[in-house]
């Protein structure tokens, strides 16, 4: 069999369905052999946007996300997608094709070194030298690229090597079950959370990755106990629920900040200490921590768990559930489980975020405020749609505002924080779920890093809707500018006129001209059904001062 062949049988053998990429001349052997498969070749116009899909088909599937670039450029072009990956914890396998292996060690044609480029961005990469070691490092670089802590696995072809003869078959991938948590350490986190005045569960990452939503949620009503997440946690407890306290992850002005501050133990679950640093929360070094995730805790000044439990996520969430009702029948008398009072500070908090955001529900100034744009798309969307944030200001509104009642319903990049992400991510979301409806938030500057994928969308009549939030700013930088500086530099440009520019691409364009008439556009723009739609409506982000400098948080702050 040629090796070409046998990679693409490897690919299949994993249950691959799509490929994202770009093809080269040096991987023509990969790209013929693929177009005899049942795997699907997503041709992008960057290798960027193709990362980026691949990396959104992983968080919203599981499984790994595959992309594909030549060598050289082709490669180079990739790094950001994959970065962006693999410190979001996304499953993702980057393909690179490469010169003859025999030119390797001198200056030849498009020639990088793409092993030592990747290495620092991946768990795991490595170069094919032997046809006969494909099936090997094939199935490595999945079940690394799937194990807690997940992430970004590279491998590079040479195109002599894949012309090459193997005979070696697929390696069948197997089942791996984690261990069960250990009945010590569930006993002393329990007594630790019986003993606690203001417990608190603070939910991040992990528990979306492995789909431990059902466990906590069993955990909250049954225990009592307030909850809150990481703006990559949002959905994992309903924003609906009286016992969650949202989107924590901003500095300054944070109720949520505010809430931690206040408990004594925290339970956290999930947490990858890149989502929010914990020295913003545990600065005095005073909270007793419980740490629940797969794998152990990173070793920090300001993150000490007390009690550390490596297992998955559920059984270890199940277990304490278990040893507190245990706990209840043996001593009726205890009066903390389940928790039949919200503390104080808890319901002013609760009462404040709610107020804040309701109070911008039948406001029709224009340009838009945030927080209503935020609510215009909530109210537009269902309980399983799905909303894909870009980086910029309005990443941090929708981390506060967007109601967010599943998990994978609202995805907001806050490892790596790559700008251009959430456009090509959506295509990547609607072909995932194309029954769901998916927008793409996306600020004026970001959006346009990735404006080439609009034609990928269009060729694949793939109908997303993308919200482009104007100001010609590079808000969030000229915010920090003015806040430290007294001004801002460097971060003005124009933009394009939206309308031409979608028709230009054979899509649908819009710019609102009303903050009213925003609803009613995104009603007609979902009934569009084969090609993506560009909404561009001008925001008022006066509003961002808001963030730093939070009269509400500070009212709050004063009654507790």
């Amino acid at each position: 069999m040629k090796a070409s062949d046998l990679f693409v049988k490897c690919l299949e053998n994993e249950g691959v369905e799509y490929i994202f990429g770009i093809p080269g001349e040096e991987n023509a052997d990969f790209m013929m052999s693929l177009s005899e498969s049942k795997i699907k070749f997503i041709l992008t116009r960057h290798e960027q946007g193709a990362a980026f899909m691949a990396d959104v088909y992983g968080r919203l599937t599981g499984k790994v996300g595959v992309c594909l670039a030549t060598l050289g450029p082709g490669a180079t072009n990739l790094v950001t997608g994959v970065a962006n990956a693999n410190m979001d914890r996304s499953r993702l396998l980057a393909i690179t094709g490469q010169t003859d292996s025999h030119l390797l060690h001198k200056e030849s044609h498009q020639n990088m070194d793409a092993i030592t480029m990747f290495k620092p961005i991946t768990k795991w990469n490595w170069s094919i030298r032997n046809p006969q070691n494909i099936p090997e490092i094939v199935r490595r670089a999945f079940k690394i690229s799937l194990e807690e802590k997940p992430g970004a696995v590279h491998i590079e072809l040479p195109q002599d090597i894949a012309k090459r003869e193997a005979d070696i078959p697929p390696i069948e991938p197997q089942h791996i079950f984690r261990s069960e948590p250990n009945e010590e350490l569930i006993k002393q986190a329990t007594q630790l959370i019986l003993h606690a005045k203001n417990p608190i569960i603070f939910l991040g990452n992990g528990c979306v990755r492995e789909n431990a939503s059902k466990n906590l949620r069993k955990f909250v009503e049954k225990t009592g106990i307030i909850a809150m997440n990481t703006f990559m946690g949002k959905g994992i407890i309903s924003d609906d629920s009286p016992l969650h306290l949202h989107t924590i992850g901003i500095k300054d002005a944070d109720h949520a900040l505010l809430a931690m501050k206040s408990a004594d133990v925290v339970i956290a679950v999930g947490v990858d200490l890149v989502e929010y640093s914990p020295k913003n929360w545990n600065l005095e070094l005073n909270k007793k921590i419980i740490h629940i995730d797969f794998t152990p805790s990173e070793v920090y000044t300001y993150y000490r768990p007390v009690v550390e439990i490596v297992s998955d996520i559920g059984d270890a969430v199940d277990a304490i559930l278990a040893e507190l009702e245990s706990q209840k029948k043996s001593h009726p008398e205890l009066d903390v489980f389940p928790r039949k009072e919200i503390p104080e500070i808890f319901k002013q908090i609760l009462q404040e975020v709610d107020e804040r955001r309701d109070s911008f529900n039948d406001d029709t100034a224009f340009p838009i405020k945030p927080e209503k744009l935020v609510i215009d798309v909530r109210n537009a969307l269902g309980e399983y749609d799905i909303v894909l944030s870009d980086v910029g200001a309005h990443k941090l509104w929708i981390s506060k505002i967007y109601k967010t009642y599943q998990p994978n319903t609202c995805i907001i990049p806050n490892g790596f924080c790559s700008m251009g992400f959430a456009f090509p991510g959506a295509i990547a979301a609607k072909m995932v779920y194309p029954d769901r409806n998916v927008v793409a938030m996306c600020g004026d500057a970001g959006f346009l890093m990735n404006i080439q994928e609009l034609e990928t969308a269009v060729r694949l009549k793939i109908p997303i809707i993308t919200v482009v939030w104007c100001d010609r700013d590079l808000g969030m930088i000229s915010m920090k500018q003015k806040n430290e500086f007294g001004k801002s530099v460097f971060t003005k440009f124009t933009n394009p006129n939206f309308i031409t520019l979608a028709e230009s691409f054979g899509a649908v364009g819009y710019v609102v001209k009303s903050t009213e008439e925003f609803p009613m556009i995104l009603e007609e723009a979902k009934k569009i059904i084969d090609k993506p739609v560009i909404i561009a409506i001008d925001v008022d982000y006066s509003r961002n001062n808001v963030l730093l400098n939070d009269s509400h948080y500070q009212n709050v702050k004063a009654k507790v």
